[in-house]
């Protein structure tokens, strides 16, 4: 059986990752599919996120790595696939996805969406809260892959906070981040 993860990956977190894991242990074969969306402006080209998905699935040997456009059920006809793979971090994801199911199961009744919950250390992790903590001068090592920690500080002309000598001995990062920092 063969399962689409769609979504944007900019960039992939180590939530994304949790769910990628966890899905090649379900499933025969997982495409992580990103889309190719005209309207966004993302931090990393299509290509670049691609290659970033790559080097941090290197080690799931059932996981392709691959982009697209148009409509997911499209892409995942396409491919041959019965799943599209989900993650859910909150209720608010819950309602927005199975909207999404809802609205795909019209456009493909052959096409089942499954969800997994997201584990609870990444419960509150997203791309753009990475790209917001970095964009400000903190911390996402802890938060994605060193490779694209590296890529994100270059993208924001930073260095890495955490490997920064002055900075780990004035200051300590927190494993998670708390709501109330406002990201």
């Amino acid at each position: 059986m063969i399962a689409i993860y769609p979504g944007s990956f900019d960039p992939i977190t180590l939530g994304h990752l949790d769910i990628i894991k966890r899905g090649s242990r379900l499933f025969e074969k997982v495409i992580v599919a990103v889309l190719r969306n005209p309207n966004k402006k993302p931090l990393f080209s299509v290509q670049q996120r691609l290659e970033q998905i790559r080097q941090a699935t290197k080690n799931l040997p059932n996981v392709d790595i691959d982009s697209f456009d148009g409509l997911t059920v499209n892409y995942a006809q396409m491919q041959n696939a019965q799943v599209l793979l989900r993650g859910l971090r909150a209720v608010s994801d819950f309602e927005v996805e199975l909207q999404m199911a809802h609205t795909n199961k019209t456009l493909s009744t052959q096409i089942e969406t499954v969800f997994l919950a997201t584990s609870n250390e990444y419960s509150f992790l997203s791309s753009s809260v990475v790209k917001e903590i970095a964009k400000f001068g903190g911390s996402v090592d802890h938060l994605v892959p060193p490779h694209i920690a590296l890529d994100i500080y270059k993208c924001y002309n930073q260095k890495s906070p955490v490997l920064n000598s002055t900075t780990t001995k004035t200051m300590s990062f927190p494993k998670k981040v708390s709501p109330d920092l406002g990201v």
